[in-house]
């Protein structure tokens, strides 16, 4: 099986056999769920419903902010009973809208199953997924309308589907190639005809051999559609390093995917544009892994968006030990949340939850100027010499080393013999840097 990759990048233990052999369970909503107005890049979305308003599971609860935007739709029936600010999975605090479930499971009007939906227009299928609220459920959360719209004169060719799941932990996407793979061809068959696009790739790392080998079988007889096996590499999933493993292609510096013909979607993404183009149904749902050494029995579950941490941990059995940290993600590029009662986004991925020895806290030391942070950076940066910039308050210079082309994947803290928190100064010194530019 011939495999490619990229330059750079790390090879952290992926732990993932503590949830890839798991099929995905229906996890049945919950008393209440928490939906937050942005799951998403760009403008917060706006509520149209008020505090007790009753709701169908379906409906939409918000409109998009703007163009880079999306709605929200409940993802249960029941009452409206507050609209205030929650915790959020980024870490922060953000504006929600709380729903009281009132076990009706009372859906709205308009679902279909339409076996013609092939014969839209392109464009009717944008509409489609934009009303249904669709973003990259990956993880970084762009409003999937937004990037099925490329500017005119910038033609694809290309759509690749990312099965990679580089993050260590997470089997959420593995277990949807091997439980949807149908389902998951047909969003990449959609995503083409909107883009006129001639190529499409499925491209997967080699721990999913299942998965590599099914989606092969199930395309044996397209001539347009291919599956790309990849090497083990973190973070392979990055839409540069992606584009690059699987076609050569190189995006430039400051550029994007559409830049070289070339558009890439989630595997969790393509499903649920599928759902909404055939059956018209909102994005109310996805696939968590919920994982680590001290949960009892780690689950991949297809959970209600808005449900609260809390609630998912506990239908896994508890954990073994007291939680030391939840991680909202996988360990590399996830958050560490602070409430359990934070609920499920769009792009909640994963929960990984730690124990007390299994964390490492060790003080920053001085830069050996080793240079395993250059090898590492799939960026072809110099990390040291951008935090050295950081640290002095020169940021000027920090800006010329390109410290806004990190994609804070991690690689770099990750082998770094002195513990420095690499991606922590780099977020402080982007900060500083926008603020520069902002008075340019």
């Amino acid at each position: 099986m011939k495999a490619k990759t990229f330059k750079g990048g790390v090879h952290p233990h992926d732990f993932k056999y503590f949830s890839n052999k798991v099929p995905i369970e229906d996890f049945p909503a919950q008393d209440k769920v928490i939906i937050h107005l942005s799951q998403h890049i760009g403008a917060p979305s706006k509520p149209i419903v008020k505090v007790g308003d009753l709701v169908k599971k379906g409906q939409k609860i918000s409109e998009a902010g703007g163009f880079v935007s999306i709605p929200m739709h409940s993802s249960v029936s029941g009452k409206v009973t507050k609209i205030e600010n929650y915790p959020h999975p980024l870490g922060t605090v953000q504006r929600a809208v709380e729903i009281q479930n009132d076990g009706k499971d009372e859906w709205i009007d308009g679902l279909e199953n339409d076996e013609n939906y092939m014969d839209m227009s392109g464009e009717e299928m944008k509409n489609h997924i934009r009303e249904a609220g669709i973003c990259g459920m990956g993880g970084a959360g762009f409003p999937t309308h937004v990037k099925l719209s490329p500017p005119e004169g910038k033609l694809i060719n290309t759509v690749i589907l990312n099965g990679v799941e580089c993050e260590p932990y997470l089997t959420a996407d593995h277990r949807l190639m091997l439980e949807k793979s149908e389902d998951i061809i047909s969003g990449l068959k959609i995503i083409m005809k909107i883009l006129n696009a001639k190529k499409g790739y499925i491209s997967i790392e080699l721990n999913k051999k299942d998965a590599i080998k099914l989606m092969k079988n199930k395309l044996q007889n397209e001539k347009n559609i291919n599956v790309v096996p990849l090497h083990l590499r973190y973070p392979q999933g990055a839409e540069k390093q992606l584009i690059y493993a699987t076609t050569r292609r190189k995006v430039p510096a400051g550029g994007l995917p559409m830049d070289v013909g070339v558009v890439v979607q989630n595997v969790g993404t393509a499903l649920a544009i599928y759902e909404a183009i055939r059956y018209k149904k909102p994005c109310i749902e996805r696939i968590t892994t919920v994982t680590g050494a001290i949960v009892k029995n780690p689950k991949n579950l297809k959970v209600s968006i808005g449900t609260p941490m809390l609630d998912l941990i506990e239908h896994c059995g508890g954990t073994t030990e007291e939680i030391a940290k939840l991680i909202s993600g996988g360990p590399m590029m996830g958050f560490a949340i602070p409430n359990m009662g934070t609920p499920i986004t769009k792009t909640t991925s994963g929960i990984v939850l730690f124990g007390k020895d299994e964390i490492v806290d060790t003080a920053e030391q001085p830069c050996l100027h080793c240079g395993r942070c250059v090898d590492a950076c799939p960026m072809n940066l110099i990390p040291t010499f951008i935090v050295e910039n950081v640290k002095n308050n020169d940021y000027a210079l920090a800006q010329k080393l390109n410290i806004l082309d990190c994609m804070e994947c991690g690689s770099c803290s990750y082998v770094c013999p002195s513990h420095i928190q690499i991606i922590q100064w780099i977020k402080l010194g982007k900060l500083e840097v926008g603020k520069l530019i902002k008075k340019k």
